[in-house]
């Protein structure tokens, strides 16, 4: 009887989980380039109390007699599905469209970001929205070095701009796209900004330290606008019942076998 008691508590704090999820997913609908959440679960080992046999002498086999004892969490993943770009029109606003990552980079390491609003700070770097440095494909940080003028990022993921004095764009580097061979190996850091573990692996590279927008597996450059989050409301309001559902019957479990307790101690009066 007190299998059923712990198995519910476990169901318990199962959901509690999956529901933190879908309320983080809920809160980030309208992020930047957020992607959302999933819990799966998966049973704990089950108490064998018969084992199986194999028949003989005329005598059919049995099958195993087991009990489960509860779930367990089996993974939280990061699901890294497309996400609609919205158009800003802003000319350092960019979004990826495919697999890759932009790179930045401040005094504590390097981070991975689909983030792209960036801006001119005031020394000349390009930088995101929390001032981390961006990186081009050689892996230094991008700026300008001159007074430029109509800088933009063009579909190539080339920063151009044209120099006091010049009438014509030129190149002044390209941004660097950093592709892994498992994204969902990929640590969440804040900030809309993840880290390579070893379950990601290192940046595939290809004669540069990063991928260039469009080649070797990166994905291409939309100029002017920005990936919005991934998550779908229908979709977390649905896991949300479901979630509360389970929550609710796995409670029921605890509050009935708790009754079957009483009546256990009362037989004793």
């Amino acid at each position: 009887m007190m299998r059923s008691l712990y198995s519910g508590v476990s169901g318990l704090k199962n959901h509690q989980t999956r529901m933190d999820v879908i309320g983080n997913n809920i809160s980030n609908v309208n992020t930047v380039a957020f992607k959302s959440g999933r819990v799966t679960f998966q049973d704990i080992y089950s108490q064998t109390l018969k084992t199986a046999t194999a028949g003989n002498m005329g005598v059919g086999g049995t099958n195993p007699v087991q009990v489960g004892l509860g779930s367990a969490i089996s993974t939280i993943d990061t699901i890294f599905n497309g996400a609609a770009a919205q158009r800003t029109d802003y000319p350092l606003d960019v979004s990826i469209e495919g697999d890759g990552f932009f790179v930045v980079r401040d005094s504590s390491g390097t981070y991975f970001t689909r983030a792209g609003n960036f801006h001119i700070d005031q020394s000349g770097n390009l930088v995101n929205a929390n001032g981390l440095h961006v990186l081009g494909v050689n892996g230094q940080a991008v700026a300008l070095n001159g007074n430029y003028h109509d800088i933009s990022i063009n579909d190539l993921g080339q920063l151009t701009g044209i120099q006091t004095g010049q009438s014509q764009a030129q190149v002044i580097t390209t941004l660097g796209i950093a592709v892994f061979s498992n994204n969902n190996g990929l640590s969440k850091a804040g900030e809309s900004l993840y880290v390579q573990t070893a379950a990601s692996g290192a940046p595939k590279s290809l004669g540069t330290l990063y991928c260039q927008a469009g080649s070797d597996g990166a994905g291409t450059i939309n100029p002017g606008s920005l990936e919005m989050s991934n998550v779908d409301l229908t979709n977390e309001f649905t896991d949300m019942i479901v979630t509360q559902r389970g929550f609710q019957a796995n409670a029921r479990v605890i509050t009935t076998t708790d009754q079957m307790l009483e009546e256990m101690v009362n037989l004793k009066r």
